[in-house]
């Protein structure tokens, strides 16, 4: 036995550290360096083509490509701009530490798609609008619109930072350059061609950044998954260590994944993400026809859902490739979103360039979704901030600087609000849709007031709105807190240790960490106290929650202060709510034509008074 432990304990020393093994993965060489910078000169080039030498004047060219855009190109933005790299990182990370459940949230986008075509997207497109929250003054009134563009300015102010974060994080590592160094590099990048190009320079450089995602994926799955013998090993380890199986059925809302929450909670955020977002919306905008934005609309679900199965299915390829030694546990990957450049790094880092097509596929998800947002915050600042409070209107030139102007501080401002994310204390595919939710709920229950409910007034609209805000604000921060404190805990898939090839160190004190209320019984078990229920509130309810909130109460403000639907331009509300108005119109006028003639034969039958 001695013999045996001395064996062990000289085999131990001879295995490199988990330093020594993450470091010789940063092996990312000149070809690496040379196609991600090929990458960025690539969009700069498009943003210097659409900026100087097809150079197109006005705001309306600049912020919705002159209402005559392509289709396709517009369908591979969209795809672009929301697939950011919190999906790219994010849902492989989901896969490998809660299982593939959060993929059945497919469910709920092919529900969006057929809501959104059939009720918001014809408002929109009818009223020929530049900024989504125009609507809300022509609905509800000024103090409205500007409710809902202060709720997407604080919204784009709470996402963008975390779209910049989680490039810099594969990019460190696999370089072991800090994070903080490499975002203002890639964000002057991207605030020069959105600057200088507008929105036809974001939505071609959407197109680049795409094709290099898709290629950059499914790169990474083929690769890895002949390493490991085929698709069957990969199938078979993530079905032994219960990765692959079926969401919860049951009711209880406080269930992290159920069917419900994935299919209607998704929809829900899918929902406001796509339908009523000035992200999304801006680009619909630029397309010619309605036919043409709603064929955008499937060929956007049909990209978005395979490339986020594609990032499913890297999170099971991950799975069976460490599930002999949890690069987590062993602090090989420092953050939970590093596990796939961490994969990366171990197939491919011996093929040069491979590695930096993979980054800058990576960073092609988040400069597409950065200049998407700039552009829309920009199409935000003129529309809704200046215009409405103005009475005579911008000359172009002044126009033009004021929307680059607001791209530049915006962009800058991202930046530096990566340090506040950096210690948030969840993986990002969760953190950015709990953090969203607290805008995005009241957002889509005003917009959904506005164009489902006729009933409902500018005070109803602006009290409910408010209300949802206030609500969502309180559970999703103190939920996040509670996450972040280890206060809040979900239950994870089982890791092991036992096949590592290298040293780590071990724990061998519970307390380290344990969270700040948590107890030890006799056993030397660890308890924690639970958080009130709301706050284990599954994330996935969170838009629609905010949602429903907003509209609850808009409707008992309207109830106690009437709306009168004769005087509502029927153009703002969805195409069957017109029919129900016109149809209550005709009902009206006839009875009133007939009590008119009723009241006329009364007045004839009485007989005249001498």
């Amino acid at each position: 036995m001695a013999s045996e432990g001395l064996a062990n304990e000289l085999l131990s020393d001879l295995m490199p550290t988990v330093q020594e093994m993450s470091r010789s993965m940063q092996n990312f060489g000149f070809p690496d360096y040379a196609i991600f910078i090929t990458m960025l000169v690539s969009c700069g080039a498009v943003g210097v083509y659409f900026g100087f030498i097809k150079k197109s004047s006005g705001e309306d060219e600049y912020l919705v490509g002159g209402r005559n855009m392509s289709t396709f190109p517009v369908s591979l933005s969209l795809i672009a701009s929301f697939i950011s790299g919190i999906s790219l990182l994010g849902t492989p990370t989901e896969v490998y530490v809660y299982g593939v459940t959060y993929l059945f949230v497919g469910g709920g986008v092919v529900l969006m798609g057929i809501v959104m075509t059939t009720v918001y997207l014809p408002v929109f497109h009818d009223l020929k609008l530049t900024s989504t929250y125009e609507y809300l003054e022509r609905r509800f009134d000024k103090k409205t619109r500007l409710f809902g563009s202060v709720l997407f300015t604080i919204g784009i102010i709470t996402w963008l930072p975390i779209v910049i974060y989680v490039p810099a994080l594969a990019f460190n590592q696999v370089t072991g350059i800090n994070v903080h160094v490499i975002t203002p590099f890639v964000c002057i990048v991207c605030i020069f061609y959105t600057c200088v190009g507008g929105l036809k320079a974001v939505v071609w450089t959407d197109v680049i950044q795409t094709v290099v995602m898709f290629g950059a994926i499914l790169l990474v799955i083929v690769k890895g998954t002949l390493n490991l013998g085929g698709m069957e090993v990969v199938i078979q380890r993530n079905l032994e260590s219960g990765r692959l199986e079926l969401p919860d059925t049951d009711w209880n809302p406080l269930t992290r994944h159920t069917i419900w929450a994935l299919i209607f909670g998704g929809f829900g955020h899918w929902l406001q993400t796509s339908a009523v977002n000035q992200n999304m919306i801006q680009r619909y905008l630029s397309l010619p026809t309605l036919v043409a934005a709603k064929r955008a609309v499937w060929i956007f679900i049909f990209g978005a859902l395979s490339l986020v199965g594609a990032c499913g299915y890297a999170g099971m390829l991950i799975y069976a490739t460490y599930h002999e030694c949890d690069p987590l546990t062993t602090k090989l990957a420092r953050a939970k979103d590093q596990l796939l450049p961490l994969l990366v790094m171990d197939i491919l880092g011996d093929y040069p360039g491979l590695p930096g097509l993979f980054v800058a596929g990576v960073f092609s998800a988040a400069l597409s979704s950065l200049s998407t947002g700039l552009n829309s915050m920009a199409a935000v600042v003129i529309e809704d901030f200046i215009k409405p409070f103005r009475k005579n209107a911008f000359s172009p030139k002044v126009a033009d600087l004021l929307m680059k102007l607001t791209v530049v501080t915006l962009g800058t401002l991202c930046a530096g609000l990566v340090f506040v994310v950096e210690r948030m204390g969840t993986h990002v595919l969760q953190l950015s849709m709990s953090l969203g939710s607290i805008t995005n709920g009241p957002s889509l229950g005003i917009f959904t007031m506005g164009i489902l409910f006729p009933w409902i007034n500018s005070m109803g609209a602006l009290i409910g709105g408010a209300s949802g805000l206030g609500v969502m604000a309180w559970l999703s921060i103190t939920a996040q807190a509670a996450i972040s404190s280890g206060h809040l805990r979900f239950d994870e898939k089982p890791v092991s240790t036992e096949g590592c090839t290298y040293t780590f160190p071990k724990v061998e004190n519970l307390l380290l960490f344990s969270p700040p209320n948590a107890v030890l019984n006799g056993t030397d078990e660890v308890i924690v106290s639970e958080p009130w229920a709301l706050y284990r509130l599954s994330y996935l309810w969170y838009t629609l929650a905010g949602a429903l909130v907003s509209m609850s109460v808009g409707l008992l403000v309207s109830i106690v202060s009437s709306q009168d639907t004769k005087k509502l331009d029927p153009l703002l509300v969805a195409p069957f709510v017109r029919r129900y108005l016109k149809a209550r119109t005709h009902n009206v006028d006839e009875e009133n034509m007939h009590r008119m003639i009723s009241t006329n034969q009364s007045a004839e039958e009485v007989p005249a008074k001498h």
